[in-house]
């Protein structure tokens, strides 16, 4: 069985003219099995041993141990499961060892800072180095939160860079920068040196991912990983990151749009990046005149056909953004969220609901082109609506004098505790009122009078 790493190596040697008789004795592989992969017929990573492990009963007792001392050597503990009753073999036992990632990490131990460093050969049109950069604050017009992210390339021989803005750092919108940047550097070297990105490998193990397998094997490349917290392997994208940022990034202006902030970055690194000089044994240089002279590989017509889909918000207008331009949709769906899904090799983007049903389909106009491309259906639907909730009537006017009606006088009445119990009679006219008064009097001046006579 080969591994994705095996099947990526063989695929790029395949495309570099390697028979398959060479590419199985480099790999140390029988060339039926080689072919069969190369063709296609099997999937790398796939097979599953069918045999108990006989390390599984053990990998709780080896944990708790490298807990208690992390330092301690394969052989003595392998010499103390073989007492406990592991069967297998000690190749075996240090594989299942790594492949668990058993032994805690020790930074005292593991760490590179200080240490002596060997210098690494780069030969021509051998390397290219990726990194992701995470740019603070771009501008709030293009709606981006508070990061932007930077995807740099850089050829390990000559340190030519080229970099490609993008929206997010998932796999769909890696793959798209990584065939911009491909393209800007002139063509693919031999192999691609990654740090541990999830989109590209798993990070405990460094192992290719089978998404981006293909990928590498659409370019015709060999893929290397660096090693964990050893990031000085790749140290001259690094470098090219330090310069974008505090030399391009930190004086960009707040006015410019996502494709003019582009242009900016691939002129600078035209005037900037390729114009530094270089001492060599034949004399001095620039970068781009070396970056000339390394034997790339052409990149495919198109890019790795990968589809990216993006959120946007419907604007009143039916309106849906997207790379500078604008998308028409059928009227009603003002400020809902909609997904625009756009496959790299196609000159389509198709705008979706969240459930994935298609609400439009356009072609795809220039980044940054400022288009609005109305569908004629979509125009003639968004008039009948407006149409539809058009009135003629004259609006209300706004001075006329309308005070409380009888309705609402008696439910401030009730409101304010006016109304009596159920039964009770209310007084509400004056003539009643004065009726009421007159009664009360004279019952008043009777009872005064008898209590005269009383006293009397």
């Amino acid at each position: 069985m080969l591994t994705w790493e095996n099947d990526v190596e063989a695929t790029s040697l395949r495309k570099r003219g390697w028979t398959i008789s060479a590419i199985a004795r480099h790999l140390g592989h029988d060339r039926r099995t080689v072919r069969d992969y190369l063709e296609g017929k099997r999937i790398p990573g796939e097979r599953v041993s069918s045999r108990v492990d006989p390390f599984e009963e053990f990998a709780e007792y080896i944990k708790i141990r490298l807990t208690d001392d992390p330092h301690v050597w394969a052989t003595a503990l392998f010499d103390e499961v073989v007492a406990l009753g592991y069967s297998g073999s000690y190749p075996s036992f240090t594989r299942g060892l790594r492949g668990r990632a058993l032994r805690p990490h020790c930074e005292p131990c593991q760490a590179s800072t200080g240490r002596d460093h060997a210098i690494i050969d780069h030969p021509p049109g051998a390397e290219t180095q990726f990194d992701w950069l995470e740019l603070p604050d771009p501008p709030a017009s293009w709606g981006w939160g508070s990061t932007a992210h930077l995807f740099v390339g850089a050829l390990s021989h000559s340190s030519k860079w080229r970099a490609v803005l993008a929206e997010s750092e998932d796999g769909p919108h890696m793959v798209e920068a990584l065939d911009k940047v491909v393209r800007r550097l002139g063509g693919c070297t031999k192999v691609w040196r990654f740090d541990r990105m999830a989109t590209v490998c798993h990070p405990p193990t460094g192992r290719i991912t089978a998404t981006f397998g293909p990928v590498a094997k659409f370019y015709g490349v060999g893929v290397d990983i660096c090693p964990s917290r050893h990031g000085n392997r790749k140290g001259v994208v690094e470098k090219g990151n330090h310069s974008l940022a505090q030399r391009w990034w930190r004086t960009l202006a707040d006015d410019l749009s996502p494709a003019q902030a582009q242009s900016s970055l691939d002129e600078f690194c035209l005037r900037v990046g390729d114009t530094r000089p270089r001492t060599l044994d034949h004399g001095r240089t620039t970068v781009g005149e070396l970056a000339a002279g390394e034997p790339l590989t052409a990149p495919p017509g198109l890019a790795y056909p990968v589809t990216l889909i993006v959120e946007r918000i419907v604007s009143a207008q039916a309106l849906v953004a997207f790379r500078g331009n604008f998308y028409s949709i059928g009227p009603g769906m003002s400020g809902a969220t909609v997904m625009v899904r756009h496959r790299l090799d196609a000159t389509t983007i198709e705008v979706t609901t969240t459930s994935g049903v298609v609400l439009a389909k356009h072609r795809r106009e220039p980044d940054g082109a400022g288009v609005i491309a109305r569908a004629d259906q979509h125009v003639v639907a968004l008039e009948h609506a407006v149409l539809a909730a058009f009135s003629d009537r004259a609006p209300c006017r706004s001075k006329q004098r309308r005070p409380p009606s009888p309705a609402a006088l008696a439910e401030a009445g009730r409101l304010r505790g006016a109304v009596s119990p159920a039964g009770e009679h209310v007084v509400v006219d004056l003539a009643d009122y004065a009726a009421a008064a007159q009664a009360s009097a004279t019952a008043a001046r009777a009872e005064h009078h008898k209590v005269v006579a009383t006293d009397e």
